[in-house]
């Protein structure tokens, strides 16, 4: 399987400056762009509709909507609509999505279940079929079918998760997997073997759901400044990613501590308390050479599609430079 680099962007901008970004990108050959869906930010369907018209070879997609925050109808009907504009093509992210309870967004009880069948009825509608979709969480009348124009292609789905079920589920359903927030290969084949399993389930061939590891992205010619950066921007994540992986033996206390700081907007003292080690594992930090090895490494161990995070430099815009001028070349290269 081809390997595959993309890059991913925090839906916290103007207009302006999505648009600014998109043009940007544009300028290097990423295969993927990709913005995020956290709450309480920009819904991804927005800024990706006015990324589209300015980049001219990239796939856009949201990495990644829950299906608890926005209806799979909706879903289907937004991705058909950026198609009509995304030259390159567009994917359908979708993951149970981080901190929707603080923002009121209730999760279903069998969150599986309401993945796979949004995965169902997002797929039935933009086949054009009608959906006639009765679920165990969500529920479709007969009738119901896409009034819009449709996609030309089929639209790629992937599934964001850490975890076993989900994982497999996505090796019988979906195109890719992606583990958000991680830098560490050590959990690649621990990974890649629960969507093996999905793909046995299913019949499908091993290696028919490409694996993608995307995490907080710092770069700069000054890799000290840049690893302090990139530890900041870790604090926000590293509370929710750092138990659920199982390499790595996290410490609560701690944990609890950095969430508590960032909550206070204290990200000095947050990013004392993470280590080298830890960033090592959830972040790519450091200069072009530290960004090139760790992608590397992570291809090595059977990523299919690594993916730079925000906010890519210590200035973005020149993050995104040093990344599509040193660090892409070196990657396609290879």
């Amino acid at each position: 399987m081809t390997r595959k680099v993309s890059i991913a962007f925090q839906t916290d901008k103007t207009a302006a400056e999505y648009i600014a970004l998109a043009r940007l990108v544009d300028g290097y050959n990423f295969d993927v762009v990709s913005v995020y869906c956290d709450a309480p930010y920009h819904p991804s369907y927005g800024p990706l509709l006015l990324m589209a018209p300015h980049i001219r070879g990239a796939r856009l997609g949201p990495a990644a909507v829950s299906p608890f925050r926005m209806h799979p109808i909706d879903i289907a009907a937004n991705t058909a609509l950026l198609s009509g504009t995304a030259a390159g093509g567009v994917y359908v992210g979708l993951a149970r999505g981080a901190w929707l309870a603080q923002h009121g967004i209730r999760e279903p009880d069998r969150p599986i279940t309401a993945i796979r069948e949004a995965v169902e009825i997002v797929r039935q509608l933009l086949s054009g079929e009608p959906v006639g979709y009765a679920g165990e969480v969500y529920s479709i009348a007969p009738h119901v079918k896409a009034p819009y124009p449709l996609p030309e292609e089929d639209i790629p789905i992937m599934i964001g998760t850490w975890g076993r079920k989900l994982a497999t589920l996505a090796g019988e359903l979906a195109d890719e997997v992606k583990v958000g927030g991680s830098a560490n290969p050590e959990l690649a084949p621990i990974i890649g073997g629960y969507i093996n399993e999905g793909e046995k389930r299913a019949g499908r061939d091993p290696g028919s759901v490409r694996l993608v590891v995307g995490g907080v992205t710092v770069v700069d010619e000054d890799r000290d400044r840049a690893r302090q950066a990139a530890k900041e921007a870790l604090a926000l994540y590293l509370p929710v990613v750092a138990p659920l992986d199982p390499t790595v033996e996290s410490d609560p206390e701690l944990l609890s501590l950095i969430a508590d700081y960032v909550q206070y907007g204290d990200l000095h003292k947050a990013r004392a308390l993470i280590s080298d080690k830890l960033l090592e594992r959830f972040a790519f930090a450091g200069d072009a050479r530290d960004l090139i090895r760790q992608a590397e490494a992570l291809f090595d161990a059977g990523v299919g599609r690594v993916e730079f995070g925000t906010p890519h430099g210590l200035a973005s815009g020149k993050g995104v430079r040093l990344i599509g001028e040193q660090v892409l070349p070196a990657l396609k290269r290879n």
